[in-house]
């Protein structure tokens, strides 16, 4: 009998919140319908949401973020830099995955969830080892073109209808 399928999930929040806010149809994810879709569609055992820095007036996000089931990370920041750049977590999310590598977690593959191209060595890498399911781009006009080579089990787009559909929040 095969075993279950236990996947990681790395999310790059910033990118997925501009890659559906920033577009000409902007539209919000819920992050409930999205929790699931990952767990059913990709077998995710455990998502982490990365994110720039803690901003107070954003406390009611990231309550909903994690009470949805996704584990929240923050970038560690020097205080006196807090608002003067962006939060940019590309560093952070391949570190985090390199380490469960190397500390050889049990898990199965990796699934993306960013359009940028800083994570295409790594991604080149997993798909090496075989550790690597998806990326899925926010949307289509923001995906690196970096990507362009990846056979098509390799990514998806959040804003095709197929997927937009099941995660979309109704307003």
């Amino acid at each position: 009998m095969k075993q279950k399928e236990k996947n990681y999930a790395f999310i790059d929040g910033q990118n997925l919140h501009m890659g559906t806010t920033n577009i000409e149809n902007t539209w919000k994810i819920d992050f409930r319908k999205f929790r699931i879709f990952l767990k059913d569609k990709y077998r995710v055992e455990i998502a982490y949401y990365f994110l720039g820095y803690v901003i107070e007036e954003k406390r009611d996000l990231y309550t909903k973020i994690q009470e949805s089931g996704f584990v929240l990370v923050f970038r560690e920041h020097n205080a006196a830099m807090v608002g003067k750049k962006k939060g940019n977590v590309d560093a952070d999310i391949v570190f985090s995955v390199m380490k469960k590598l190397y500390n050889e977690e049990e898990f199965d593959r990796i699934v993306l969830v960013s359009g940028d191209g800083d994570y295409k060595r790594m991604v080149d890498f997993l798909i090496e080892e075989k550790r690597f399911k998806k990326v899925l781009f926010p949307n289509k006009k923001f995906a690196s073109s970096l990507y362009k080579k990846l056979g098509s089990e390799y990514f998806d787009y959040l804003d095709s209808k197929h997927i937009k559909t099941k995660i979309i929040k109704n307003e």
